[in-house]
């Protein structure tokens, strides 16, 4: 018998591949001669060279960036054969790494993510998987493009401060300087989210509250964003603010549709196929997925919905637990997921779930498994 552990990891709490252990113990307790396959996933945000690392025969590397705020740190990347780099900018500008009562939407930059990606041409990189989310940045990917060499400056040509804000004094682009490697190098933006740049559904409207944005700063930001937009188009001769994911990490997917010749691809299929999922699936008895909160939201390209996608068309059962289930998740039931269950065994904090995640999820697996089980015998009897 074969089962497959394919989980998202649990923000705050565990790992992909931490998760994927877990569950794959608590399955060994009832089916100790099982064949448990650990496919640890990710959707294009936090934990996503990871997952890649932990699925591949990757090559983990380093670079010297700065984050959100201007600070140097170190900012891990995976470097896969065929020349193939997968970075994930929230190494680097990433929510999570700015204390609560520092994060500033407003000022906040992306040219951290820039650094990486130039150590990543100089190492040869042929193709770059740029992992989008979990950002702390606000600024459409202007931070990155200034490391990459582009010129931003305002009407009397200074060049324009880190952030989203500073935007609305752009004056003039100069892409002379634009590394010109960005020209052969393929890249491949990888995310759960296909939001555009600006609007309601925008960057700064739906994404920007989160990392602190006022109601008055989303107007602001979502006005600087479009001015950028704006002064984009003229240069480049086209306009990315509404293709997919160009809202993704802040607008930064905008950046790399504008300037990189992006190709958009929702980041669980990134990761499965970097994974060899679909390999891994075929001929199983049952897969088991999940991430830190399933909702509504999890249909929009989150792991949990990638995972079914592809069980589904190989006729494998999936069943899935989470951190907690939100507004909507039975709209999975439609999809691939025959069943949704909840990590916590009774009231607790979530600093108490955090703490004890790994073996909860051992014992959830457990009592699943044991269910699954006697459907499956009951079915032969």
């Amino acid at each position: 018998m074969k089962i497959v552990v394919a989980p998202d990891s649990f923000k705050e709490s565990l790992s992909a591949k931490e998760v994927a252990l877990a569950i794959a113990r608590g399955i060994q307790r009832v089916l100790p001669d099982a064949t448990v396959l650990c496919i640890p996933m990710a959707d294009g945000g936090e934990g996503t060279v990871n997952a890649v690392l932990a699925a591949t025969k990757g090559e983990q590397r380093i670079s010297i960036a700065q984050d959100a705020l201007g600070q140097p740190r170190n900012a891990a990347w995976a470097w896969l054969p065929a020349k193939t780099a997968v970075i994930e900018m929230a190494t680097a500008a990433g929510l999570e790494l700015i204390r609560p009562e520092d994060r500033d939407p407003m000022r906040a930059s992306s040219f951290g993510v820039g650094e990486m990606i130039l150590d990543a041409l100089d190492q040869g990189a042929e193709h770059i998987v740029l992992g989008l989310g979990g950002s702390a940045t606000n600024d459409a990917g202007a931070g990155m493009l200034q490391a990459l060499g582009l010129k931003l400056t305002d009407s009397e040509g200074h060049t324009l401060a880190p952030g989203g804000a500073a935007l609305i004094r752009l004056a003039a682009l100069d892409a002379t300087n634009l590394d010109p490697r960005l020209k052969t190098v393929r890249v491949t933006i990888a995310s759960d989210v296909d939001n555009p740049l600006c609007g309601t559904q925008g960057a700064s409207a739906i994404f920007g509250p989160q990392k602190g944005a006022t109601p008055a700063q989303v107007r602001q930001l979502d006005e600087a964003l479009g001015h950028f937009a704006d002064s984009v188009t003229r240069t480049m001769g086209h306009d990315f603010r509404n293709s997919k994911g160009s809202g993704a990490a802040g607008g930064l997917g905008f950046a790399a549709h504008s300037f990189m010749k992006a190709r958009f691809r929702p980041g669980v299929e990134v990761i499965a196929e970097l994974s060899d999922l679909v390999k891994a699936v075929d001929g199983a008895s049952l897969v088991v997925t999940g991430e830190g909160r399933m909702d509504a939201q999890t249909l929009h390209g989150k792991t949990p919905m990638g995972v079914a996608q592809i069980a589904k068309r190989l006729s494998v059962p999936v069943i899935a637990i989470a951190g907690s289930l939100g507004i909507g998740y039975k709209e999975l039931y439609g999809v691939g997921i025959q069943a949704a269950f909840s990590l916590t065994n009774g009231p607790m904090t979530l600093a108490q779930a955090c703490q004890d995640c790994a073996q909860l999820l051992e014992d959830r697996a457990e009592d699943i498994i044991r269910v699954w089980l006697a459907g499956q015998l009951s079915v032969h009897a």
